[in-house]
């Protein structure tokens, strides 16, 4: 009789699951997700699957109002002010104020975006609220990636120089990779020895001078 009893608790044990697991199915469950959030979960026992994937991240803020030279505002938008928002106070400190002026912060005819500081630039591709931009301080690297140079990468007066020439737009900021700092960009590379002050320059894998003294 006790085998019995429990094999007919059992039973409505299960059955008790089976009813609760259906009734949390309901379309009431999907209303009460995140909005705009969406999530892709393996089935029990499948490791294979897909792990939950989640949409509409939320973006940085959209403009960031600092005080620049002179006691003068300067609201930063699109990827430029993320960008900032997002900076270490090392980062921050780097840069030093923003520049005033409209020669200072714009957009090119080529769509880049930048915004000029004191101590270096932030800069963008194009002004999409998801484009990447990134912090290029002034020094050495700074200073050959605004040398001039011709479409082959080597110093030229004639040439171009940052965005508009042949390194293109950085696609990092400034890492450091034992005595070197590194900077790369979309044709291309500079690097900078910290220990010596040397400056290689890289333009479609070719090394090209760097046009410092």
């Amino acid at each position: 009789m006790k085998q019995v009893a429990s094999r007919r608790a059992q039973v409505i044990a299960g059955l008790f699951a089976t009813t609760l697991i259906a009734a949390g199915c309901g379309a009431s469950d999907a209303d009460e997700s995140p909005s705009g959030v969406s999530t892709t979960t393996a089935a029990a026992g499948d490791t294979t699957g897909p792990s939950p994937v989640a949409e509409n991240v939320a973006p940085g803020p959209t403009e960031v109002t600092v005080m620049g030279e002179d006691d003068v505002e300067v609201t930063l938008t699109g990827p430029i002010a993320a960008k900032y928002g997002s900076a270490t106070e090392a980062q921050r400190a780097a840069l030093g104020k923003p520049l005033t002026g409209d020669h200072n912060a714009g957009t090119r005819e080529s769509g880049v975006v930048y915004q000029q500081f004191r101590g270096g630039v932030i800069i963008a591709e194009n002004d999409a609220p998801a484009t990447p931009a990134y912090i290029i301080n002034s020094g050495r690297i700074r200073d050959a990636w605004n040398t001039e140079r011709a479409p082959d990468g080597t110093p030229a007066l004639t040439g171009a120089n940052g965005s508009a020439g042949p390194l293109g737009v950085p696609t990092s900021d400034v890492t450091v990779e034992g005595d070197l700092e590194v900077v790369t960009f979309e044709h291309g590379e500079i690097s900078e020895n910290t220990t010596n002050g040397e400056v290689t320059v890289t333009v479609n894998g070719n090394t090209v001078p760097s046009g410092l003294k």
